[in-house]
């Protein structure tokens, strides 16, 4: 009988899950009653604060501190969610677009363009603007600064390639002047305001070299990946850097129903198993505890930086700094707290997040490896070896942590998706960090690099292969309940999945 496992440490739970809902409801609330929406959050709060005390003595003493703790972090998220929301929406924007007025915009690209429409070559490609003025075209009255805002930018069609001629235009950090017709997005959006740009954007300024360098190595991937035939060269640039935009639609489907679409978007796997290999490098040199950190920091830091801030990365990156903390400090940080703490501080920094599917589809998947991960480890590693068990464990627990998600954004069950993870799992660290090796290596050894590529390519078309098989078996794609019914259900059978896993592994 193997020793009974600890006690999932769950304190910070009531903290994370109040900070999502006042997240939430910050962002989905319409502009002119966010602060009415606030004000009712906090009495709310502060109700709950003052029953809690009203509890009889023993019961206060034992659910105070997390209850006082998640009721100071519900304030601090709504507060700081009215004011960035605020700011996020000035007025003048706003009302501009309400009234679809042309407007002109002075700002840096903030994310990675976006193929939009079917076809070889895109109609349009969207992007984002950290804007520094909007002004009226007509007037020149400034209308805002310092907001992000959506563009629509319209492609050549002469042009030849999937990346056409506006694309290298709106390319990361390249500073633009465009004019457009202004329209409001839906609430929930960080990008309050879109723009259907007309002609070419105006180029003013290039790119930071920071962001200079990150686009360097997004090119270095697709120019890679363009050597490579069939799935392998669509999938490699996915799983090294991110970038999805060559993924051809019938492969893009077959990985979502084989459940193996998260290994084209960069998340918590890449970091995990960059910080290995650093902390494995720098740990045989014999390196103090400060310098393996700072090479972990240093190695995640440039992933966020050519990947893009994207809800899983971002996720990532920030467990990863409490994992650092947990390093310095000499002790293991726990998962759950870890996973707590993260989503705390991020949602107190981007209020946005709360309602981004890539961001609850990265906690969900964490959450089911940080809580089912250990004691599934502990019950199948005596049958298997331990190594074996957490290849095995993996896809299990993560499938089960965003099981309820998944059926909510897209309601069909993918029966074959743990199996598919199996198969694919050998081949995930490969292809990543080979990937990665020959991104970084492009620049300067060309040959290099594409020795490397090719190893990498090769796993990828695995992972093609298997996600076209497992999409084509007999009830690949089972119909679930759409709705929020569909969500509750699918919550259900993921809680009473993981009870009656994580109790027999704890009995065992």
């Amino acid at each position: 009988m193997s020793a009974v496992q600890p006690r999932v440490d769950l304190r910070l739970l009531p903290s994370a899950a109040v900070a999502w809902g006042a997240a939430a409801c910050v962002v989905l609330v319409p502009v002119d009653r966010a602060r009415l929406a606030a004000a009712c959050g906090v009495a709310a709060l502060l109700l709950g604060a003052a029953a809690l005390l009203a509890c009889s003595g023993r019961a206060r003493l034992r659910v105070l501190p997390a209850a006082a703790l998640a009721v100071v972090v519900g304030i601090s998220v709504l507060g700081a969610g009215v004011l960035q929301r605020g700011a996020a929406a000035p007025a003048g924007v706003v009302r501009a677009a309400q009234e679809g007025a042309l407007v002109d915009v002075v700002g840096r690209v903030a994310a990675p363009p976006r193929p939009l429409g079917g076809g070889v070559v895109p109609r349009r490609v969207a992007t984002t603007v950290a804007a520094e003025a909007v002004r009226s075209a007509r007037t020149g009255e400034l209308l805002g600064g310092r907001v992000h805002v959506e563009l629509l930018v319209p492609v050549d069609p002469s042009a030849d390639g999937a990346r056409a001629v506006a694309v290298p235009s709106v390319d990361v950090g390249v500073q633009v002047a465009v004019r457009g017709r202004a329209s409001l997005r839906p609430a929930g959006e960080r990008a309050a305001v879109v723009v259907a740009v007309r002609g070419a954007p105006r180029v003013l300024d290039g790119p930071r070299p920071w962001s200079a360098w990150s686009a360097a190595a997004r090119g270095h991937a697709r120019e890679l990946a363009a050597a490579l035939p069939g799935d392998a060269g669509a999938l490699l640039p996915g799983v090294t850097v991110g970038d999805t935009g060559g993924v051809p639609d019938d492969l893009r489907d077959a990985m979502r129903t084989s459940g193996l679409a998260h290994l084209t978007a960069v998340s918590g796997a890449h970091f995990a198993l960059l910080g290995a290999l650093a902390l494995a490098c720098t740990g045989a040199l014999g390196a103090p505890r400060v310098v393996r950190a700072a090479a972990v920091g240093l190695v995640s830091g440039a992933l966020v930086l050519v990947v893009g801030p994207e809800p899983s990365v971002v996720r990532a990156a920030v467990m990863g700094a409490v994992g650092l903390v947990g390093l310095l400090a000499g002790r293991r940080s726990l998962g759950p707290a870890a996973l707590c703490t993260a989503v705390v501080v991020l949602l107190l920094h981007d209020p946005w997040l709360a309602v981004a599917p890539g961001f609850v589809l990265s906690v969900g998947a964490t959450a089911g490896l940080v809580v089912l991960g250990p004691p599934l480890v502990a019950r199948w590693a005596p049958r298997c070896g331990r190594a074996a068990a957490g290849v095995l464990v993996a896809p299990v627990a993560a499938q089960l942590g965003c099981l309820p998600v998944v059926l909510a954004l897209w309601p069909s069950l993918g029966v074959w998706s743990v199996p598919a993870n199996l198969l694919t799992a050998p081949v995930v660290a490969p292809a990543t960090v080979l990937g990665l090796a020959a991104v970084a290596l492009a620049g300067w050894w060309p040959t290099g690099a594409a020795a490397l590529a090719a190893v990498a390519g090769a796993a990828c078309w695995w992972t093609g292969a298997v996600a076209r098989v497992c999409a084509g078996l007999p009830g690949a794609a089972v119909a679930w309940l759409a709705g929020p019914v569909g969500a509750g259900c699918a919550l259900l059978v993921a809680v009473a999945a993981a009870v009656l896993l994580a109790g027999r592994a704890g009995r065992d």
